[in-house]
């Protein structure tokens, strides 16, 4: 039982230390290197959790999702639907949701600078990306009945979302309420 702690301890101490160098320096520090003196391990220790730099960049993207999972159920618990967690705008304002789109953005550049397998149909990052994109949309497809609905609820959110992401003015935020009331049949 130890090991099997030990083993899940180093490897949250190497993601924390991805997720340190993203949010202070930026993807351009980001090796396995700086990401092993970051965590306090050595290379060959991170090698043996994360075989490359496109699977610890995974391992975020998974460790990420199992945060918006404990999101979820937090909001849910509290009585809202998933469809309202999916639709709510993040606040850069809030420190939270601030740290969290700096993490997603700095996640954004490091996906697409990766020199990962590009010879298969999809790298581990994708892949990684897709179970978490995969599970919320069962999440909302098993409350929505309709799948078309669902489905317009995933791209409004993710569309707010993105707005975000990008640093681009949010939505009316009354507005924004009437697109979420007419979405959600209110």
């Amino acid at each position: 039982m130890t090991k099997t702690r030990d083993r899940s301890d180093t490897r949250d101490r190497i993601l924390d230390g991805l997720e340190t160098l993203l949010l202070d320096k930026g993807m351009s520090q980001v090796t396995l290197e700086n990401v092993a003196a970051e965590a306090g391990v050595s290379k060959g220790g991170l090698l043996y959790h994360f075989k490359s730099k496109d699977a610890l960049l995974a391992g975020l993207i998974r460790r990420l999702g199992e945060r918006a999972d404990h999101q979820l159920k937090t909001a849910v618990d509290q009585g809202k639907s998933v469809a309202e967690w999916y639709l709510q705008t993040p606040h850069p304002d809030n420190e939270t949701d601030a740290l969290e789109l700096a993490l997603y953005r700095s996640m954004l550049a490091a996906m697409r600078t990766v020199d990962g397998p590009h010879a298969t149909d999809e790298d581990e990052t994708d892949r990684a990306l897709s179970e978490v994109m995969d599970a919320w949309k069962a999440g909302l497809d098993s409350e929505i009945h309709d799948p078309i609905q669902a489905e317009i609820v995933r791209l409004v959110g993710d569309g707010v979302y993105l707005r975000a992401l990008l640093g681009m003015p949010q939505v009316d935020p009354d507005t924004y309420q009437q697109v979420v009331a007419r979405l959600l049949g209110r």
